[in-house]
């Protein structure tokens, strides 16, 4: 006998109580209980993201702190491990940010090329790319691009580099003809005996573009890779199961149900305040059967007693001083709308759902709603800190599984026509790529809720060893320390050309100790 009094030891395996007899859901395989339902979800997330404010909010703040407007590479080569690996000392930390400053300046050449040569299709620069394909990863699921060569575009005034990026419509990856997925193909991706995509299958158009009907009934099979490892398309999603192959149709889909009825409740709400606004009074007048027959035959008896209704109304302007007293017609009653909008459990309905979206996009309830009014610095930091956690691991994961292999296939194009600082004998890029392209994304910093307190703390944090300028400065203010640097030193200089006073943040160490009285030095 069970201590419990269940037929089983778990409550969750119970098939026999009122609560869990009917719950009875199906052991699905990771590609099998998404790829069927794929599009159906992703039309219904983008039906509500263009239409509900909330969910448009829930997307666009996290791609605002994921990636930004500026998200990029700090080239930082792994001189240990090619030091390790090839027993040249000459790979240091020196060698290691000279290399990184000119690989920095080349991958900027190439990404903000104000003739969008970086982009096929010649629309985005790099970081304008970069959010787009992670707004599919949000919204669809999945984040997906195409690597092209293009070398007629390069010369003449034109593209420096031939490798191009196109970011293509998740939609467009699936099995030729439509067909169910297979032992080889799951969702458009072609696996190999162990499982690993070795091809994926791209409709030349969109299903849903009328213009390219044609195109859109023909598929392409584009290889992952090169022979020699340079990739050609890149997949990135959250692997939420091992063996899946597609991504889980985005951040919204475990609250789309409950962004839908909001929407219903908000627009039945916002239609009853409206009829209340518009129809506040209302006289009844008796209508028999007759008068209802008559109505639809314009009969004669309905337009006399009409009649008579306005002429009674129109004679007897009855009022004391300049209030109107409403005299009624025999057989008329006067009715009022209940003008009681909204609903006095609509805002705590409205603020259930709103927390139910926050927890499952990973943001916070006032990061959607904008609403700042209930929070204070304590709260509001501890919760941005526990989002911030999020935020953060979606973009490394997004800069691993998807802006890595782009910069991997630049970096092998620029060590091939452009002079990098490399010592004598450095192997060759395709044997350390992992070394060569290694790099630090950086996007937005997180920001600042008091800034005297954090930057106090900032400096606490350098000065105890426990932080560096590098990472104080990208997660507070998402921007590269050496270009900090550089730009105090020109402006120290600015105000000597001009001999005016230096203020002292931008005297140096030297000469602020030497304003500290000697007691304190």
């Amino acid at each position: 006998m069970l201590i419990g009094g269940g037929r089983t030891p778990y409550d969750a395996a119970d098939v026999w109580g009122d609560h869990m007899a009917a719950w009875q859901p199906y052991l699905w395989s990771p590609d099998g209980e998404l790829n069927m339902y794929r599009d159906r979800i992703v039309a219904r997330i983008r039906d509500v993201v263009r239409n509900d404010g909330w969910a448009s909010a829930a997307v666009t703040r996290t791609i605002d702190n994921v990636i930004g407007a500026d998200f990029r590479p700090i080239f930082k080569p792994d001189w240990m491990a090619l030091r390790a690996m090839t027993g040249i000392k000459a790979f240091d930390h020196i060698w290691a940010n000279e290399y990184g400053q000119a690989m920095d300046a080349y991958y900027r050449m190439w990404a903000y090329d104000p003739g969008r040569y970086n982009d096929t299709q010649r629309a985005l620069t790099v970081p304008q790319q970069m959010a787009l394909a992670f707004r599919h990863k949000c919204v669809d699921g999945d984040a997906l691009g195409m690597l092209h060569w293009r070398p007629e575009r390069v010369g003449r005034g034109r593209a420096m580099y031939a490798t191009t990026l196109q970011v293509i419509d998740p939609d467009r990856l699936s099995n030729p003809q439509l067909k169910f997925d297979q032992n080889t193909m799951r969702g458009g991706v072609e696996v190999d005996d162990d499982g690993a995509a070795v091809g994926y299958w791209i409709r030349r158009a969109h299903q849903g573009d009328w213009f390219s009907a044609g195109e859109s009934l023909h598929w392409d099979r584009i290889p992952r890779e090169t022979e020699w490892g340079r990739p050609i398309i890149v997949h990135d999603f959250d692997h939420d199961r091992a063996a899946q192959h597609r991504g889980g149709a985005g951040i919204l889909t475990p609250v789309l149900q409950r962004l839908k009825m909001l929407v219903k409740y908000d627009s039945a709400e916002l239609d009853a305040a409206i009829i209340n606004a518009i129809f506040a009074a209302y006289i009844e007048s008796p209508f028999d059967d007759e008068f209802v027959q008559e109505a639809f035959d314009d009969g004669e008896k309905l337009k006399t007693y009409n009649d008579y209704r306005r002429e009674f109304h129109e004679d007897r302007n009855i009022a004391i001083g300049n209030a109107r007293i409403s005299h009624l017609f025999p057989g008329e009653k006067m009715g009022f709308a209940d003008a009681a909008r909204p609903a006095t459990n609509f805002a705590d309905f409205e603020s259930a759902v709103l927390r139910n979206v926050a927890a499952g996009t990973g943001t916070s309830a006032q990061m959607i709603s904008q609403n700042w009014a209930d929070v204070n610095y304590s709260s509001y930091r501890a919760a941005m800190l526990e989002v911030w956690k999020t935020f953060h691991r979606r973009r490394t994961n997004f800069a691993t599984g998807f802006g890595q292999p782009v910069v991997c296939a630049l970096v092998e194009e620029v060590m091939e026509v452009d002079e990098l600082p490399l010592p004598a004998g450095a192997p060759p890029f395709m044997q350390y790529r992992v070394a060569y392209s290694r790099a630090r994304w950086m996007g937005p910093g997180r920001g600042y809720v008091d800034p005297e307190k954090e930057r106090k703390g900032a400096i606490l944090g350098m000065d105890a060893g426990l932080s560096t300028l590098e990472d104080e400065v990208s997660e507070l203010a998402g921007a590269d320390w050496r270009e900090k640097v550089a730009q105090r030193a020109v402006e120290r200089e600015f105000f000597k050309e001009l001999g005016m006073p230096i203020p002292q943040a931008l005297q140096g160490v030297d000469a602020t100790e030497a304003q500290r009285p000697p007691e304190a030095q």
